[in-house]
């Protein structure tokens, strides 16, 4: 068993770029970091590979631009998203990084069905994208935290079986507003126990949310810190020592490394 606890981007004690935020984090006794590009790829490719050659024992993420879309009807925005996805990768494999993760695009008029066949269709092209230039970065699909967004956990979990190259990004705080406040670890680590991953990709939060009428569901409104709006971890905590798991778990909290070393304090 392993288990990687580290900020999504440089921790809050940091306004001097990647390669110090990854000093601070093996400082702090944090092992993982998730480097942002939610606004845009303004890494060089040679910025990445120095970020590589500092990383050292620290496990490196990406999270893909926001401003992705591959269900769009509007092709420029299609080809925009692919592009967006592919530049991350690219900096991913020179910086060591093991998975993109992304926000997949939203359903708009098409139904589960159609939406599906045509995003398998958009991560096959692009897995062979990834996989003809050489880069070693899985592409991670994630959990959506709107009930508009493309990404219920069995969605991604059949994705990530029928594409190679594909393994699942669960975002346990998205899962939790979207389930209107309820979250099942078990259930969940079981549906993606079908994958055999090496690592289990996750983010955890705190979250706000907002019910969807009387339908038992929700959407999430902003993340937030530990504490009385988030699920209880400790069940989490114990769910993954049970099946000595190796995982991957990033905060998204605004005290980004303050509740990544809760977390870890809770192990």
């Amino acid at each position: 068993m392993a288990i990687w606890i580290g900020p999504a981007g440089t921790p809050t004690t940091v306004s001097t770029g990647t390669i110090d935020g990854i000093k601070e984090v093996e400082n702090l006794g944090l092992n993982a970091m998730e480097v942002q590009f939610s606004h845009g790829v303004r890494m060089s490719v040679e910025g990445a590979k120095k970020v590589g050659e500092a990383k050292g024992n620290v496990r490196l993420s990406i999270h893909a631009p926001y401003f992705i879309n591959l269900l769009s009807t509007e092709m420029e925005k299609v080809e925009a998203s692919r592009k967006r996805i592919l530049d991350s990768v690219e900096r991913g494999h020179h910086m060591g990084a093991n998975i993109v993760v992304i926000h997949c695009g939203y359903y708009g008029e098409l139904g589960a069905e159609e939406s599906y066949e045509k995003m398998k269709a958009e991560f096959e092209g692009l897995s062979d994208e990834v996989k003809s230039n050489g880069w070693k970065v899985a592409l991670g699909p994630e959990t959506a935290g709107k009930m508009k967004q493309w990404g219920r956990l069995d969605e991604i979990v059949k994705l990530c079986e029928e594409v190679k190259g594909c393994e699942p990004a669960v975002d346990f705080a998205h899962l939790y507003a979207t389930q209107a406040g309820r979250v099942d670890y078990k259930n969940i680590l079981d549906k993606v126990s079908v994958l055999k991953l090496k690592v289990l990709h996750t983010h955890f939060s705190g979250i706000e949310w907002s019910p969807i009428g009387l339908t038992g569901k929700g959407n999430e409104r902003r993340h937030l810190p530990l504490g009385s709006k988030s699920p209880d971890y400790s069940e989490l905590v114990k769910e993954i020592l049970k099946r000595k798991l190796n995982i991957t778990l990033i905060s998204e909290s605004p005290l980004l490394e303050k509740d990544a070393l809760v977390l870890k304090g809770m192990f």
